[in-house]
């Protein structure tokens, strides 16, 4: 669980990375302006980690299955080199998606004077900002997106509902709060990047203001990955002392 939280946190920090300096430093030079090579390498990186994000989700959603399902088996199934093999699974499917994207981004034809209404550039945005025909880059974007990100959430419904009848089975109702208690963390963190990512899907289906576009975006490369670190801290017995005394002290 600590190797693919590990990496979650890794991919959380390159993400934003990936887009944020640039739009500080925009507000700093008070210029909107960003190069050709910059904007297709936003392009690459921001797809890339968007995939790495959901491969860590969905191999956590399989270790807590193992762990509580089969955990005398736990060690076997879940060992080192399984892990290891999973990441660079990831890393080469997030790399692929990500440079064939960015390759039909070059064959299109893009205006002199282009306008982008994000703060970053943004696949769906540059794909409709293009002066030539974008049918087949919709078609492939639509695809991978459902194809990636539907097998990812499919993935961790289909963990999650066997955990669900495992824990039918058990008699205790304490066994079922010290189970559930070990995929609350998990389950809050997909539930705010999937919230977040259906959120900004049906606001920019049904608004068309570039300045509501550019918040929904932003809210949705920095909201899920702040909070990451806390939740997962709380599992942890001296950071949940600290806060309590902490909470004690403002009460006071």
């Amino acid at each position: 669980m600590y190797f693919f939280l590990s990496n979650l946190s890794f991919t959380d920090i390159c993400m934003s990375t990936s887009t944020i300096p640039k739009m500080l430093m925009n507000i700093q030079a008070q210029s909107q302006s960003i190069s050709y090579t910059g904007c297709l390498s936003q392009v690459f990186s921001f797809l890339a980690f968007l995939v790495l994000e959901n491969c860590p989700l969905t191999a956590m959603a399989y270790d807590r299955y193992v762990a509580i399902c089969h955990p005398l088996m736990y060690p076997i199934i879940m060992n080192p080199s399984f892990c290891v093999l999973l990441i660079l699974v990831s890393l080469f499917i997030s790399g692929v998606n990500s440079l064939l994207h960015t390759l039909m981004v070059l064959q299109m034809s893009l205006c002199t004077h282009l306008e982008i209404p994000d703060f970053f550039c943004e696949l769906s945005q540059v794909i409709k900002s293009a002066c030539s025909d974008t049918l087949i880059n919709n078609i492939l974007m639509y695809f991978f997106s459902v194809i990636l990100g539907g097998s990812a959430l499919f993935g961790i419904i289909f963990s999650y509902s066997l955990i669900v009848c495992s824990l039918l089975r058990l008699p205790s109702s304490g066994r079922k709060y010290k189970v559930f208690s070990t995929c609350g963390s998990h389950l809050l963190v997909v539930l705010l990047f999937y919230g977040t990512a259906f959120g900004v899907y049906i606001s920019s289906s049904i608004t068309e203001s570039s300045r509501k576009t550019a918040v929904v975006s932003m809210m949705y490369i920095v909201v899920p990955q702040m909070p990451n670190p806390l939740i997962y801290s709380l599992r942890n017995k001296d950071v949940k002392e600290a806060l309590w005394k902490l909470f004690g002290r403002i009460t006071l």
